[in-house]
Parts: C-alpha cells; sequence; structure tokens
C-alpha cells in the first residue's frame, strides 16, 4: 500500500471510529475494517441473486448453497469468488496482522475440496451450467488461482490445490468459448469482455499457460488493435462500475510493445474523452443497489490508469494526468466505501484492495 493512500485510509478510519490509534494498531484497524466485510459475508446466504437457469420442477426448491457450497455467499458468486480472493490478497501482503487466524479459519471451512468439487460439477450440470459467469466470475476465479499459487504458506499450498478442480473446469470452459466470442461485449458491468481478457491473460502467463496466453491476446488485438475514438466521452451508463474504453486500454497495456502502445492509445482516445474519465462519478444512493456500483467505477478507473500510465512513455503528457487522477478517483471513492449498505457492503472492499 502507498504511503498516500495508508496515511488517508488511517484518517478515514479515524473518523469513522472516533478512535486514536498507535501506527501499528492503524495499520490492523484499517486492513480488519477492509477484511471484515468478506469476512462477515461470506457466509451470508440471503439476500441472493444466484443467477442460476432452473432446468426442471425438482430444481426450483434448491437454495443458493445447495446450487454452491463454496460460493453462495456475498449476495452472488462472482462476488464471493472475488471476496475470498481479497482474503487470501491481505494474507499474503499483510502476514502479521493480529486476525490472520480468522482469516485462516474462514478460508479453512470455505475451500474445502469436496465442496470444491460440487462447484466444477455444477458447470456440467446442463449446457446453459457451462455459461454460467461467463466471463466476469470465471475472470475472478482465476484471479484467485492465481493468488492462491503466490501464497507460499501450507494454508496457501492446500487451498490452491484444492481449488484445481474449478480452475481446471473454468479453463477448459474459456478455451471452448474463445474461438466462438465473434464480438466483444463493451458494457460497463459484468459482461465486459476486456476485463475477463486481462485477467485470464494474467493467469496464463502466470502459470506458463502459452497456447492459451497467445489465444486470449490474439483474441484482444482482433477486437481492439485498430479501434479508433472510442466515445468514452459519453461514459458512464447509471449503474457502470467499469470504464469500458480504460479496461481496453487497461488490456492492451498488458499486450502491446511499449514503443507501440503511445501510439495505439493517441488514436484509440480523444482529450475530451480523457478529461471525462478523469472526473470522479456522481453517486446520488448510496442505498442503491445499482448506484452504488459508481464507487466500484471510480476503483476500476483507478487501477487502470495507474496501470496505464505505467506502460506509457516518459514523454506522453497522459502519463502524469493518469498517475495523478488515480489517487484521486481512490480517495474520493474511499469513504464511501465505508458508508454503503450490503449493496455496496458485499463487494466494493475487493474493488478497493485490487486498486491499491
Amino acid at each position: 500500500m502507498s504511503t498516500v493512500k495508508r496515511i488517508f485510509l488511517f484518517g478515514v478510519i479515524s473518523l469513522l471510529t472516533g478512535n486514536v490509534f498507535s501506527q501499528n494498531i492503524k495499520n490492523d484497524s484499517v486492513l480488519f475494517k477492509l477484511a471484515e466485510m468478506p469476512l462477515k459475508n461470506i457466509f451470508v446466504e440471503y439476500p441472493n441473486k444466484p443467477g442460476h437457469t432452473y432446468m426442471n420442477a425438482d430444481e426450483v426448491g434448491l437454495s443458493p448453497r445447495d446450487l454452491h457450497p463454496v460460493f453462495y455467499g456475498c449476495f452472488d458468486w462472482h462476488s464471493s469468488v472475488h471476496g475470498h480472493w481479497m482474503l487470501v490478497r491481505l494474507l499474503r501482503n499483510y502476514p502479521a496482522v493480529t486476525f490472520k487466524e480468522e482469516i485462516i479459519r474462514v478460508l479453512n471451512v470455505s475451500l474445502d475440496a469436496e465442496n470444491i468439487k460440487k462447484e466444477a460439477a455444477y458447470f456440467e450440470s446442463s449446457d446453459l451450467a457451462k455459461t454460467f459467469e461467463r466471463t466476469y466470475g470465471w475472470a475472478w476465479a482465476l484471479k484467485l488461482d492465481e493468488e492462491l499459487s503466490l501464497l507460499d504458506t501450507e494454508e496457501g499450498r492446500k487451498w490452491h490445490k484444492n481449488l484445481q478442480p474449478l480452475t481446471e473446469k473454468i479453463v477448459s470452459l474459456w478455451k471452448t468459448y474463445l474461438p466462438k466470442q465473434s464480438y466483444p461485449s463493451r458494457v460497463g458491468t459484468h459482461n465486459n469482455s476486456a476485463f475477463g481478457l486481462g485477467f485470464a491473460l494474467d493467469w496464463a502467463r502466470k502459470t506458463g499457460d502459452a497456447e492459451f496466453e497467445n489465444a486470449l491476446a490474439e483474441k484482444a488485438i482482433e477486437f481492439y488493435g485498430k479501434e479508433e475514438d472510442t466515445p468514452s466521452y459519453l461514459e458512464p451508463a447509471g449503474a457502470d462500475f467499469f470504464s469500458p474504453s480504460l479496461l481496453i486500454a487497461d488490456l492492451m497495456a498488458r499486450i502491446l510493445p511499449d514503443h507501440e502502445y503511445d501510439k495505439w492509445f493517441a488514436a484509440f482516445i480523444s482529450s475530451r474523452g480523457i478529461d471525462n474519465l478523469c472526473e470522479s462519478p456522481k453517486v446520488s444512493d448510496l442505498a442503491d443497489y445499482q448506484i452504488v456500483h459508481l464507487v466500484g467505477l471510480s476503483f476500476s478507473r483507478s487501477w487502470c490508469m495507474r496501470n496505464i500510465a505505467h506502460k506509457m512513455q516518459v514523454s506522453n503528457p497522459y502519463k502524469k494526468t493518469f498517475s495523478e487522477k488515480s489517487g484521486e478517483l481512490f480517495e474520493k471513492a474511499l469513504p464511501l466505501l465505508f458508508k454503503s449498505n450490503y449493496g455496496g457492503d458485499h463487494w466494493l472492499a475487493t474493488f478497493a484492495v485490487y486498486a491499491d
């Protein structure tokens, strides 16, 4: 965590709690305030948006936990998956936190080997089940697998091994789907193709799956390699948590050579569009489950701008702009994270942690 963000986080928590902490306790308190969101929600089954297509009357009585014995909490499957990712990320990056054992206890219960096998089997339960959570939930599942592979502890290795049936199933489904994906989805919500391709590419590179990596990169270039004048000046839509244009630019930063990226970016987006993306979204109702998406939009814009700025040449004037705006978007959104109801509580902390 950067010094600027840590100082800001400390200030937010102090305002929220009214307490004054020592430096070490401040660290723990900040991290726990974020971690407690997935910790308390992973086992919360209702309310729930299961996204299941009922194939017959016998399925009507199935509960979310019946359908998904691991990822049934946090309102929906993908939020549960990335809530698990967030806990693993915190455990890896902050192994000395006082609530470490609480995270381990929760993940030991949740990432059970037999239940993971049932999660994997769900995708074979019907032809329609093969499209479940394609590709947003798939992307977060691979990001969870990637993070577990980096957690070099006894528990981390066990959880990573347990997850493999699900990981292998999703990779297999994605490899089957990718050649058939003729057009990208450019929405600012779950179905965005650039987001899924980016996370899948990260996983393929981490695991050394060169064939999958090449296929993903080729698809990205097919979709976006010659794109010009993207209408980012029209963003966002009312319930966006992604910027479609920034996700494309973030994806292409993973693929294009350094000396080609700035030229591609200059043709891709206008100064008018960039000015619009640098504005913090207006969030009129934090209690509305759709409008609160716009808080997540600030976090995702922040991480995209950070990555894009890192890719840009020093001579590119937008390198400084994006570096600065990345931090501003993060800082303005962070206090809102702690003020939302369950509509934001079940997922927003993950976006904040990923944006850091």
